[in-house]
């Protein structure tokens, strides 16, 4: 961290991406403003895990981490998967994609979808109830995108392709069925 052209000091941060160092920064300009002690400032956000639905892994099963993201238009998904590698390097990231806000549904956003989901190594989007054609929008992206409108058959889907070192980046806006537990349930045998 840096004012008026000075190192103030430095910090490790536990959450990957660059929004995240943004939102740290924000966090310590907010802290310095309202006269918090810089090294103290600085050692809360080392110490800061992150909140529910942001990268939190729900479980790891026979080597595969499936991890639970609030991601839920476009620009969160690319910067979610951004955030992800940066964490994993060169290990597969498998997206698994509920389009569900409303603007998703409506297709309001998808010409965007198959650029946010383009460093994703494989892609599951559940398509069920979407007033677009998943299959047809995500055809840019090959072979590595799948679309489903039955959730037990993208569980199943999923968890056969899925290998040791694999991370599972479920992202929606919902609760998507319980797929977290069904992933790491369908992982376990």
């Amino acid at each position: 961290m840096s004012y008026a052209g000075k190192v103030a000091g430095r910090t490790r941060l536990s959450l990957p991406g660059v929004h995240n160092r943004a939102n740290a920064m924000a966090a310590l300009a907010a802290a310095h403003h309202a006269g918090v002690p810089t090294d103290l400032a600085l050692a809360a956000t080392a110490s800061f895990q992150g909140v529910k639905r942001r990268l939190e892994v729900r479980g790891t099963v026979r080597g595969v981490t499936v991890y639970d993201d609030f991601a839920h238009h476009p620009t969160a998904i690319a910067a979610t998967i951004e955030g992800l590698r940066g964490r994993v390097g060169q290990q597969r990231i498998i997206a698994v994609l509920e389009p569900r806000s409303n603007t998703m549904k409506l297709g309001s956003m998808k010409a965007q979808s198959p650029n946010s989901l383009a460093d994703a190594d494989a892609v599951f989007c559940y398509a069920r109830q979407l007033g677009w054609d998943a299959a047809a929008v995500l055809a840019p992206l090959g072979d590595k995108a799948r679309s489903f409108d039955d959730l037990g058959t993208l569980v199943s889907a999923v968890a056969a392709v899925a290998q040791s070192g694999d991370q599972v980046l479920v992202m929606s806006n919902g609760g998507f069925g319980g797929v977290h537990e069904k992933l790491l349930k369908a992982l376990a045998v």
